[in-house]
C-alpha cells in the first residue's frame, strides 16, 4: 500500500482544509437501463460540502475509458481518487461474467499515471470488503454508506494522521478499522445533485433517474445481499426532504425516476404519506419502484397511481408455497396475486421476478411456479436459473453444508445454487416456455 502520498503538504488538525477528489463510476454493465451512479453522486456532495474540489467521472457508455481518465488524471491532478464498484458479476449462471477485473484494470491504469490514494466502495465492494479490496489492489475500501466514512479518510489523509477507528473503513490486510459499521440516519446525508449526471442535454426528461427514501431492509430473504449492503434497520429520510430533492431534479428536466428502496412499500404507513406530499406537490413526474408483495393493500396502489406510479416489481421469486418458505418470504401467493390485480385495475404496469433453482426446488414446484406467474397477467416477467451465492447469507450456509462450496472458496468469483436434478434439463426447457411466453425474459 502507498503512504498517505499525493499530498505534499500537511494540514495541521483544526485548519480548514481542500483537496482535489476524482470519483470514478467504473461500472458499464447495462442490464435492462443504463444505471445513473447515484451512491457516488451523494458522496460527492458530503465531499463538496466538506470544501473539497470534486469532480465525479461516469464511464457508463464510454467506448475508450482510458483516454478519458487519462484526460481527467492530466487536467485535474487529483490528491485522492475514489472508484465505486456497483458489480462483482451479472448473476448470470449460464453466461456468468466476472466484473472485477475491468475495475482492476481502470485502478491499475489510475496507479501508473497518479500518485494519489485510491479508495474503493459501493454496493458490489460492501458484500466482499475484504476480499475484493486485495484483488483490486487499491489502498482503501470503504463498506456501506460512504458519506461519512470518506469524508473521515480524507481529514485523516490530508493530517496524515492514522485512519484508525473510522467505521467501515479496511486496509488491503483485510482489517476494519472501525469495531463496527455506523448506520447514519439516512436524514444526516445528503441528496444527490442533479448536476452531476451524466447526460446528453436535453434529453434530461429521457433518463430514470435513481432515487432512495429509505435504506436498509430487515426481512432476511435466504439469498438476499442487502443486509450486507444497508442493514437491516429500515432508516427513512424525512418526506419534505425527498420532495426537496425530487424537485430540484425537476427544475433541471428530469421527469422519470426510479425509487430504489429494496422494498419501496416498507413501512406501509411512511411509503402513503410520501405517496400524498407527491400527490399535492403538483411535480407531474412518473416513477417506478420495487414493492414486497405481502404489504399491498388498495388504498396503496390507489395513491401511489396518483402521485404518477406506472410501473412497480414485485419480487415474488417463486410460485410455490414451499419455495417460499425456504426463501424465508413472509406473504403468500394470494397476496401476491391480489396485489397483481390491483396494480392492473389502477394502471400501473406490473412486472414479476421468479428466482429459480433454490434449496428444495423439483421439476414439479418450477412448473408450479411457472404456472403461477403466467397466471398473474403481468406486463413482464424476469426469469432467473440458478442463485448468486452471496456471503453471510443463509443460503452459502446450506451451501456449505451440501458441500457445494469449499471451506476456501471466499464467493468473490460468482458460484451458483442450483439443486439436484435441474441441471441439464432447466435450461433448455425455460428457453421453450419463453419462446410461448412472450412476456417473459432473462
Amino acid at each position: 500500500m502507498q503512504s498517505s502520498g499525493g499530498f505534499p503538504y500537511r494540514i495541521p488538525p483544526g485548519k480548514e482544509y481542500s483537496v482535489r477528489v476524482l470519483l470514478i463510476s467504473a461500472n458499464t454493465e447495462v442490464t435492462n437501463m443504463a444505471p445513473l451512479p447515484l451512491g457516488l453522486n451523494c458522496v460527492a456532495v458530503a465531499a463538496r460540502n466538506e470544501g473539497h474540489d470534486v469532480r465525479m467521472l461516469d464511464l457508463m457508455g464510454s467506448s475508450d475509458s482510458h483516454s478519458i481518465l487519462r484526460d481527467s488524471l492530466d487536467s485535474f491532478r487529483p490528491d485522492v481518487i475514489g472508484v465505486s464498484v456497483r458489480n462483482i458479476d451479472n448473476q448470470n449462471m449460464a453466461e456468468p461474467k466476472f466484473l472485477l477485473e475491468p475495475v482492476r484494470c481502470i485502478i491499475d491504469f489510475c496507479r501508473n499515471l497518479s500518485g494519489a490514494p485510491i479508495v474503493i466502495g459501493g454496493a458490489g465492494y460492501s458484500i466482499f470488503p475484504e476480499s475484493a479490496l486485495r484483488y483490486l489492489n487499491a489502498d482503501y475500501g470503504i463498506r456501506g454508506d460512504g458519506e461519512v466514512a470518506f469524508t473521515e479518510l480524507l481529514r485523516a489523509l490530508v493530517r496524515e494522521d492514522p485512519p484508525a477507528g473510522i467505521a467501515g473503513l479496511y486496509l488491503p490486510l483485510g482489517k476494519a478499522q472501525g469495531k463496527d459499521m455506523v448506520r447514519p440516519s439516512i436524514a444526516a446525508l445528503p441528496l444527490p445533485d442533479p448536476s452531476l449526471w451524466n447526460t446528453t442535454a436535453g434529453r434530461e426528461g429521457e433518463l430514470w433517474v435513481p432515487f432512495q427514501t429509505r435504506r436498509g431492509c430487515p426481512l432476511t430473504c435466504s439469498y438476499c445481499s442487502t443486509p450486507a449492503i444497508e442493514g437491516t434497520r429500515i432508516r427513512k429520510r424525512p418526506i419534505e426532504e425527498v420532495l426537496q430533492g425530487i424537485a430540484a431534479h425537476v427544475a433541471a428536466g428530469f421527469k422519470h425516476f426510479y425509487f430504489v428502496d429494496s422494498t419501496f412499500n416498507l413501512p406501509p404507513s411512511y411509503t402513503k404519506v410520501l405517496c400524498g406530499a407527491l400527490s399535492s406537490s403538483k411535480l407531474d413526474i412518473r416513477w417506478r419502484c420495487i414493492l414486497y408483495p405481502g404489504f399491498v393493500d388498495e388504498e396503496l396502489v390507489r395513491m401511489m397511481s396518483k402521485a404518477g406510479c406506472i410501473e412497480a416489481s414485485l419480487g415474488f421469486e417463486s410460485g410455490c408455497p414451499a419455495m417460499l418458505r425456504n426463501f424465508n418470504k413472509k406473504f403468500n401467493l394470494n397476496q401476491v396475486r391480489a396485489a397483481a390485480e390491483m396494480l392492473k385495475d389502477h394502471g400501473i404496469r406490473g412486472t414479476g421476478f421468479l428466482l429459480l433453482g433454490g434449496p428444495g426446488e423439483t421439476r414439479d414446484s418450477v412448473w408450479e411456479s411457472l404456472a403461477f406467474a403466467d397466471s398473474l397477467n403481468l406486463d413482464l416477467l424476469k426469469i432467473t436459473s440458478g442463485i448468486r451465492i452471496y456471503p453471510g447469507t443463509a443460503l452459502e450456509k446450506i451451501s456449505r453444508q451440501e458441500g457445494m462450496i469449499p471451506k476456501e472458496d471466499n464467493l468473490l468469483f460468482p458460484r451458483f445454487y442450483l439443486a439436484k436434478g435441474l441441471d441439464g434439463w432447466i435450461e433448455p426447457m425455460l428457453s421453450n416456455w419463453m419462446a410461448e411466453h412472450p412476456f417473459s425474459t432473462f
